[in-house]
C-alpha cells in the first residue's frame, strides 16, 4: 500500500479512538479492521497487522492499571494459563481459514452481553469489594477464558466483552479490575497471535505501526479516566460500546 498523509491521518485517528474503547470496554478492532481494509490490506493480512496496535496498547494500559493499583497480580497465573492456550489454537485456525464463519459468534455474544448490562447490571457489574474467585474454583469461567482465547487469537473484534463478561460475570471482578485483567489476557493472547501471524507472513509493519501511535495514546488516556471514573459510569460505556459493536459488527 501507498503511505500518504490521508492514510496516515486515518489509522493515527482510528488507533486513537479504538485504543481508548479497548481499554475501557471493547470492540475497537471494529472500527481498526475496516479502516485497514479501507487502504486495500486484504483481510487476513489487516488481520495479522491490527495485532501490532493491540499488544502496543495493551502494554500501556497495562502499565497504566498496575501503576494505579488496579491489577490483581496474584490472579494473573490461572488466569492467563486458559486465555494462552486457546490464543494459540485460534491464531493458528485464523492463519489457516477463513473468519467469517465467527462472525454470528460475536454478534450473539455483543448482542448477550448487551441484554445483561440492561437487565441484570448486578451481574455483570457487582459492587466494588466483592470477593473475586479464581478460574480454578469456577471451571465456567475457566472455560469461557479458554473460548475468549481462542476468539481473540482468531480475530479479535469483540473479544473484550467476551473477557468482561468471564472477569466480571463469572469471578466477580469490579468493572475497573476487570478490565484491567482484561488488558493482560488480551496482551497474552495478541501477542501469541502476533507471532503466529508473522511466521505466516501476514503482517505489514509500517501501517501497523502508525495504528500504534493512535492507539496507544488512547489507552493510556483511557486508563487516566478509567481508574477515576464510578463503576456506573463504565457500565453504561460498556453498555454503549457494545450497541455500537452491534453496529458495526453487522456493517463489518
Amino acid at each position: 500500500m501507498e503511505i500518504t498523509l490521508g492514510s496516515v491521518l486515518l489509522l493515527v485517528v482510528t488507533g486513537f479512538f479504538a485504543g481508548g474503547i479497548n481499554t475501557v470496554a471493547g470492540g475497537g478492532s471494529n472500527l481498526t479492521l475496516p479502516a485497514l481494509m479501507m487502504l486495500g490490506i486484504p483481510a487476513d493480512i489487516a488481520n495479522g497487522t491490527n495485532r501490532i496496535s493491540i499488544t502496543l496498547q495493551c502494554l500501556v494500559g497495562l502499565r497504566g492499571y498496575d501503576k494505579h493499583e488496579a491489577l490483581d497480580r496474584p490472579a494473573l497465573v490461572p488466569i492467563l494459563v486458559p486465555t494462552i492456550a486457546g490464543g494459540v489454537i485460534g491464531a493458528v485456525a485464523a492463519a489457516l481459514l477463513p473468519n467469517l464463519y465467527l462472525k454470528p459468534v460475536l454478534l450473539t455474544t455483543i448482542l448477550m452481553m448487551s441484554a445483561l448490562i440492561l437487565l441484570r447490571p448486578n451481574v455483570i457489574a457487582p459492587p466494588e469489594g466483592t470477593p473475586a474467585l479464581s478460574p480454578n474454583d469456577k471451571p465456567m469461567a475457566w472455560w469461557s477464558l479458554f473460548g475468549a482465547g481462542v476468539y481473540g487469537g482468531f480475530v479479535q473484534a469483540g473479544v473484550g466483552f467476551i473477557l468482561i463478561a468471564a472477569l466480571a460475570g463469572g469471578l466477580r471482578y469490579d468493572l475497573l479490575r476487570a478490565n484491567a485483567l482484561k488488558t493482560v489476557c488480551a496482551l497474552a493472547f495478541t501477542s501469541v497471535a502476533l507471532m503466529v501471524f508473522i511466521i505466516f507472513d501476514q503482517v505489514w509493519w509500517v501501517p501497523g505501526l502508525i495504528l500504534a501511535i493512535g492507539s496507544m495514546t488512547g489507552a493510556h488516556l483511557a486508563v487516566k479516566i478509567a481508574v477515576k471514573a464510578s463503576q456506573n459510569s463504565i457500565k453504561w460505556f460498556l453498555f454503549i460500546m457494545t450497541l455500537f459493536a452491534v453496529i458495526g459488527g453487522f456493517l463489518f
